[in-house]
């Protein structure tokens, strides 16, 4: 999709069009069903017969085989550094990724877990794009950022009360990976690989170094499992989330742009929290609920905000960004 030059159309470029708009908005609800059922179906597994090393060795192992076509049966190659850029990717949003929010997980409820990552991700990543690239975030932005921190900490307090304790590693875990999705989100904007390359990359990447350590210090749990719970975990780690998923919210990146597509992945909290009550039997109380509604309506005025870059800006960020046909 070629867009004519000038400081008007590097503006507008930063804008998605009603089709793009539309498409965008479709890609995110699909990465945003996957990555909700992500959090209580993980949960699900850790608490019960398998680890997070199991869930992290199914994640990227399948995926790497699902996904191994793209890199070496594809028409377009891969270049030298786009495989180095690939390991970037794997080690923001694969390996490491998937550890310490498995980690998280398995301390801490799944509502809990799937408020604070998700959620964080688009609060970080619009401080790093302030920072870094300059790009004005304006008030509305700003108090949605405020709101999502606000309605974390309720909740977190509020879960502590009823829990009676609070593991602090376990959300320091989860905090980390939203900052290292944020990061991911940023760079990828300005990436030449398609989402799938993408995909293909982390998996790759993360196999590679994950596996090896998995096998050889015998980490695996999964002679104690029933066939249903791995193949239900190799389904959704291996497919919907390692390909469907990522290939969706990348999509919605390219189509709509890093701080409006995170915004919409902040809603997972909400979709969670439901998913896991007749799933996990996690019923939120009535507080919990709250700071549940106070992170949506924060993701709400984030998403909505319209603040409108400076000529500068605009330049230097459309240098970056590509929308993929």
């Amino acid at each position: 999709m070629g867009i004519a030059n000038g400081t008007r159309s590097d503006v507008a470029r930063l804008m998605p069009v009603k089709g793009n708009l539309w498409q965008g908005l479709c890609w995110a609800a699909l990465s945003l069903t996957i990555f909700a059922g992500w959090f209580v179906v993980t949960r699900l597994s850790v608490t019960h017969e398998l680890r997070l090393w199991d869930v992290t060795a199914l994640r990227f192992g399948i995926g790497a085989l699902v996904l191994l076509p793209v890199l070496f049966a594809s028409k377009s190659r891969i270049s030298p550094k786009q495989w180095a850029e690939g390991l970037v990717y794997a080690c923001l949003w694969g390996m490491p990724f998937v550890l310490a929010v498995a980690f998280g997980l398995q301390i801490s409820s799944a509502r809990r877990a799937a408020a604070i990552t998700p959620a964080l991700m688009p609060v970080f990543a619009g401080v790093f794009t302030w920072i870094i690239f300059r790009e004005r975030q304006g008030t509305r932005r700003w108090c949605g950022y405020a709101a999502i921190v606000l309605g974390l900490i309720w909740l977190v307090v509020i879960g502590a009360i009823a829990d009676g304790a609070v593991h602090p590693l376990g959300i320091c875990a989860l905090v980390m990976a939203a900052m290292m999705w944020a990061v991911y989100t940023m760079l990828f904007r300005r990436s030449t690989l398609t989402p799938i390359q993408s995909a293909a990359l982390i998996c790759f990447w993360s196999a590679l170094l994950f596996l090896p350590v998995y096998v050889g210090t015998g980490l695996s749990r999964l002679s104690y499992a029933s066939a249903g719970e791995i193949a239900l975990q190799a389904i959704y780690q291996g497919i919907l989330m390692t390909g469907v998923a990522i290939v969706a919210f990348n999509r919605s990146v390219a189509l709509l742009g890093s701080s409006i597509a995170t915004a919409i992945i902040a809603l997972i909290p909400a979709v969670a929290a439901v998913v896991a009550i007749p799933v996990l039997g996690e019923r939120p109380s009535e507080a919990e609920a709250f700071a549940i509604l106070i992170v949506v309506l924060g993701v709400l005025l984030a998403a909505g905000s319209s603040a409108k870059p400076s000529a500068q800006s605009s330049l230097s960020t459309s240098s970056m960004t590509r929308v993929r046909s």
